[in-house]
């Protein structure tokens, strides 16, 4: 994380880019006090479609029954599974 004061942002605002761009934090403070923190845009994913995957989506028909026994008690007893 990279620390600048407001009066010194003008003056260098396309290094702190160039910061941010290189995955840097950038935080922007006022007489000491952080006021701003510049980050990278995080890349955008596409909007999920409701219903792309309608009928490729199989659940098995034991999906909940109960877990065999030995399964079952690795999850009750973890430090007996090692």
């Amino acid at each position: 994380m990279y620390n600048i004061e407001l009066t010194e942002t003008q003056a260098e605002i396309a290094e702190l880019l160039n910061r941010v761009l290189s995955g840097e934090e950038v935080i922007i403070s006022n007489a000491g006090t952080p006021v701003a923190r510049i980050v990278p845009i995080a890349e955008q994913s596409l909007p999920r479609i409701a219903g792309l995957d309608k009928g490729k989506v199989v659940i098995s028909p034991d999906f909940d029954a109960p877990l065999p026994d030995d399964i079952l008690n690795d999850f009750l007893n973890p430090a007996d599974a090692e």
